[in-house]
């Protein structure tokens, strides 16, 4: 691909992210009660009111990255509209749980009452990133403590007692290593550690390094696979859940691990992450017949019990699209730069919508559109606007330093 290729991509990149932010900046606010809707229509409609913790934390965390990082969005409005989602996240996402800890919850109603607690860690993870990188932004040392005292709780529960999650341990359930879970731990060290001192690097190093083993453990079957849960030693598991492939999220995981090689200078981890976390999910997710990724597979070619297996889902798009352009950033290696491109074509003929703005979240295997709703309870401000971003910086990189 050539540098004429790259500024082109770069600038419809760059277009396609001011257009995203317009949409969300336009749509989403809620300036009565705070914080954000997400269930948006084609058109911008909202269509149920209920907030998701999950994506308000990454509506607030993506406001700030971007007020802070780049220039043409360090704007009044965008600062405003994190500092007011940030007050309802601190105001009605906690909950007491039942061992006096505290808990997240999933669901809100639109004035912050909880309607729904999950069993697991990712509403506390969101919460967290969004507190600290608000804290980066408006100086305020309380929330910073706050994120990291919640993370402190996150890794008690994942590594010492889950019980304050309030999952019973039943004798059938077999304990498991999802990759979810060290993938997200991953992303909250490179989180709080980013620009701090070295005392704070210190304190996480341990973790980070923890997390990066665990993620490792899914690589199976002679490194000719990466499954999505294997048991806490690091084996395969029977039945459809040990042979769950989910292309999207391994690609993810293999953009987290090239940031974490690249910070300790890893080389042979660079070449795990590129090797069997960015092509060999690749190959195994591509529709070679209609183009793009599957959501699931069975390793074993059985067709997987989640029933929308073969749709195409923006969110795996865009860590590919990431995945793919960091790789090539980090080696130079002209077949990433080629794959690359052809996520990009995929993208941009399939999800963005020209016509209304943002982008459209559930395909067909075909490539038809599914759902033509912009945002849901899991589709928000968020993969969409933090993959144009990361892509427009890794171009300005590449063009600035090309050869």
């Amino acid at each position: 691909m050539s540098a004429v290729k790259l500024e082109e991509c770069r600038e419809r990149i760059r277009t396609e992210l001011d257009n995203v932010v317009d949409f969300w900046l336009k749509y989403s606010h809620d300036t009565v009660h705070g914080g954000f809707f997400t269930c948006i229509g084609k058109d911008g409609k909202v269509y149920d009111e209920l907030k998701y913790v999950w994506l308000q934390g990454r509506q607030v965390w993506m406001y700030c990255r971007l007020y802070r990082s780049m220039e043409r969005f360090h704007k009044p409005e965008i600062l405003e509209a994190a500092k007011a989602g940030g007050a309802f996240l601190r105001k009605f996402a906690r909950v007491s749980g039942s061992s006096g800890q505290w808990k997240c919850a999933f669901c809100l109603t639109r004035d912050g009452k909880a309607v729904k607690i999950q069993r697991t860690i990712f509403s506390e993870c969101f919460y967290i990133m969004a507190m600290d990188e608000l804290s980066r932004v408006t100086g305020d040392k309380d929330m910073q403590l706050e994120a990291e005292q919640m993370m402190e709780q996150l890794i008690f529960w994942v590594q010492k007692d889950s019980s304050g999650l309030g999952r019973p341990q039943l004798p059938g359930d077999v304990p498991t290593n999802g990759m979810a879970v060290p993938m997200m731990l991953l992303c909250l060290v490179q989180q709080l550690t980013e620009g701090r001192g070295k005392e704070v690097v210190q304190k996480y190093r341990e973790l980070g390094s923890w997390c990066v083993q665990q993620i490792l453990q899914h690589v199976q079957r002679d490194g000719t696979a990466i499954l999505e849960n294997v048991s806490l030693e690091g084996a395969e598991l029977p039945g459809c859940q040990g042979r769950l492939q989910n292309p999207g999220h391994a690609l993810e995981a293999g953009w987290f691990l090239l940031q974490f090689s690249a910070e300790r200078g890893d080389e042979e981890l660079q070449r795990t992450a590129i090797d069997k976390f960015v092509e060999l999910p690749y190959q195994y997710g591509w529709d070679k017949e209609h183009g793009g990724l599957f959501y699931f597979l069975d390793v074993d070619g059985h067709c997987p019990t989640q029933l929308e297996w073969s749709m195409k889902l923006w969110w795996p798009h865009c860590e590919a699209l990431i995945a793919f352009l960091m790789a090539y950033s980090q080696t130079k290696r002209p077949e990433l730069l080629e794959r690359f491109s052809q996520v990009y074509e995929y993208i941009f003929s399939h999800f963005s919508d020209a016509e209304s703005g943002e982008w459209f979240g559930y395909l067909t295997q075909e490539g038809k559109v599914a759902l033509d709703f912009k945002g849901g309870p899991f589709k928000g401000f968020f993969h969409v606007p933090r993959c144009l971003y990361m892509c427009e910086r890794i171009l300005d990189d590449l063009l600035e330093n090309k050869d």
